[in-house]
């Protein structure tokens, strides 16, 4: 069974897709019982600068368990002063 979950990249993320606008979901599709790592593997994304995750509004862990419909948005490590 599969899942569906529509992933939102920001900042120095969206270089790994580029054709994405600012802004724009990407729906992924996949396998049920998948965790907010195996999203972040099936992205191809470096497990290291994958900092912030925030699932339908909260912040998740890596462990989370992500269901269909999920509104997943991911940060880079972010700096200011």
């Amino acid at each position: 069974m599969k899942i569906l979950v529509n992933v939102r990249l920001f900042v120095t993320l969206r270089r790994y897709y580029p054709k994405l606008d600012i802004g724009e979901a990407m729906p992924v599709e996949l396998d049920k019982g998948a965790t907010v790592a195996d999203l972040i593997k099936h992205l191809r994304l470096p497990t290291d600068i994958v900092k912030a995750v925030i699932v339908d509004g909260v912040v998740r862990g890596k462990d989370h368990l992500l269901a269909d419909g999920d509104e997943v948005n991911m940060f880079p490590p972010v700096g200011g002063g």
